[in-house]
């Protein structure tokens, strides 16, 4: 797949200023200015993150009613449920919350509560609200979710039951009738940082409470962890708060991690210090997995257990519902691509919509992502759930998929989701005519330019700059994420050393060579792309860099992610 590469540029005379001032490489400065952080200050909070930086909470809207609705409930004695979503974001927030309110309350009156994805359905249900009155529960907390679920609350306060929504989704123009929201995203929310995850936004009231109630920091930063692999997981942006949070989450997930996460690292086979990135490959996924192939509430039970024996035998769960929905989505994605390949007029279009009614339902949403590796564009992929057909849309950057959904909703039941990612459910008759429709409208409204993949390249640079001490410095811009990737990076004019060699058939082991510096690396899947290193003429290489350890030694390495001829 042809990919566009786009060159970003920072402010020379920015970039020469903060050179002067913190004397690193003029390369680094320019990643720097083009992030945002163009003076020494800016500068010196980026890469020293500190948590008394974090914003006070009482700034957002409705904290004070928050605290005091919860803390009513404790003098009344009234039976809370916590409530959340079934994905990491939502699971993570419940652990924290769970367990923070079992210290501070009596835990006979608390119980948590997530619903199951097929009977249920994202977020606020029915069926939750039911267990609720059921039980005598007068107080719902509900994190990651609830700031859409208008009639659901209005149907709780007639049973008698009151909510707090703790939520980060983009509020529609009508709010819940709730006690209170905590929401950022909310118009009238003066909070500083709009971005915060579920998990955050949880965080900000747990602290709230923790400063009513004179509560030291120690019993609310030890939940430093799971806020992080929320950050990681739910892809929110890297920037403010979340860097602060997922930088010090880290650093406990590394020293002393909850027993749950602790157990999904051995798990995951992980021997050395972990980054996002695994957060994001190996933890996350095992989360998700239990909510996708069978029940979330065990990714819960994981996080509040406290015994790591037992916390073991619930991430062995989630480790083997990982199992069945890596074979699930591999299983389906490849009947996906042959469905495609097979005919010749689904390979012209500019949208992909497929359809079997056994597909299992958890997964589509990643088999529509695997989908867009092969095939770079606006997918949705549909199964049979009971009398209608469900699935998931995925995007691709740059195009907003909702819209192009709303504008098809004749053809619908339902839809639901934002820019790059959407859900919907329609009559099995509609497929058809749903995946026309789809294809009219993306055909005639997206960027042609946008169905081609873009690789942002932060900076040329040349094989002399990349030192130890230089990768260093790279290392202290973590943790990466949305608006704060890993810095990619583009050396001209390189030529191959006649070293270089396919490896397992897919793969390129580079020894490439500039102003007399040899630099060793691996491309990944690239080894279509062999035939421009016999040629002996210069090449130019995008790459990341980072480090290869071998028989105990360490050495920078070149992360290739493509190359082509030098003009």
């Amino acid at each position: 797949m042809k990919k566009r590469w786009n060159i970003l540029l920072a402010d020379e005379e920015k970039t020469d200023m903060l050179h002067q001032q913190l004397k690193v490489s003029n390369t680094i400065c320019g990643i720097l200015v083009q992030r945002g952080f163009d003076t020494y200050e800016k500068a010196k909070e980026y890469f020293r993150p500190q948590l008394h930086d974090l914003h006070d909470p009482w700034l957002m809207k409705d904290m004070h009613k928050a605290v005091e609705r919860i803390a009513a409930a404790f003098e009344k004695k009234e039976k809370i449920l916590v409530f959340g979503d079934y994905d990491v974001d939502g699971t993570t927030s419940v652990a924290s919350m769970f367990q923070f309110l079992c210290k501070i309350y009596d835990s006979t009156l608390l119980d948590f509560y997530i619903p199951h994805r097929y009977r249920e359905g994202y977020g606020v249900s029915k069926m939750g609200i039911d267990f609720a009155k059921e039980n005598n529960y007068t107080l719902i907390i509900s994190l990651d979710c609830g700031i859409k679920s208008v009639d659901l609350i209005a149907y709780a306060k007639t049973l008698g039951i009151d909510f707090v929504i703790c939520d980060h989704h983009l509020p529609d123009a009508v709010i819940p009738d709730a006690v209170a929201i905590l929401n950022p995203k909310q118009k009238d929310c003066n909070y500083p940082y709009k971005e915060l995850c579920g998990c955050g936004v949880g965080f900000k009231l747990i602290t709230a409470l923790s400063q009513h109630f004179n509560i030291d920091k120690e019993h609310y930063n030890c939940y430093l962890d799971l806020i992080a692999t929320a950050i990681a997981a739910d892809i929110v942006p890297m920037t403010g708060e979340n860097r602060i949070l997922a930088y010090y989450g880290l650093e406990r997930i590394n020293s002393n991690p909850n027993a749950g996460i602790k157990a999904l690292i051995h798990l995951g086979g992980i021997q050395k210090k972990l980054s996002i990135n695994n957060v994001v490959f190996v933890i996350a996924p095992r989360v998700n997995a239990a909510g996708r192939m069978d029940d979330a509430r065990k990714a819960v039970q994981l996080f509040i257990e406290p015994d790591y024996n037992k916390a073991l035998a619930y991430a062995e769960m989630l480790h083997s519902d990982n199992t069945d929905r890596k074979e699930a989505d591999a299983a389906i994605t490849q009947e996906a691509l042959a469905i495609i390949n097979a005919d010749n007029a689904l390979i012209q279009r500019k949208t992909t919509v497929v359809f079997k009614n056994y597909w299992h339902k958890g997964v589509v949403g990643i088999v529509a992502s695997r989908l867009i590796e092969t095939y770079y564009r606006p997918t949705v992929v549909l199964t049979q759930s009971g009398e209608v057909v469900a699935g998931s849309a995925r995007s691709v950057p740059g195009f907003n998929l909702y819209e192009a959904i709303h504008a098809c909703k004749e053809h619908l039941l339902g839809y639901g989701g934002h820019f790059a990612a959407a859900g919907l459910s329609l009559l099995p008759q509609n497929v058809t005519a749903f995946s026309n429709a789809f294809e009219s409208i993306v055909s005639s409204t997206i960027d042609p330019a946008l169905l081609i993949p873009e690789i942002a390249i932060d900076t040329p640079v040349s094989f002399t700059e990349i030192t130890n001490s230089f990768y260093n410095i790279i290392s202290q811009m973590e943790p990466y994420g949305p608006e704060n990737m890993r810095p990619v990076f583009i050396a001209k004019g390189v030529t191959d050393t006649g070293y270089s060699k396919i490896v397992k058939e897919l793969h390129i082991r580079f020894v490439l060579k500039q102003n007399n510096i040899t630099l060793t690396g691996i491309g990944f899947n690239l080894a279509e792309k062999f035939h421009l290193l016999q040629l002996g003429k210069p090449l130019d290489v995008v790459f990341t860099i980072d480090e290869n350890e071998w028989n105990g030694t360490t050495t920078l390495q070149l992360k290739v992610i493509d190359l082509r001829l030098s003009e």
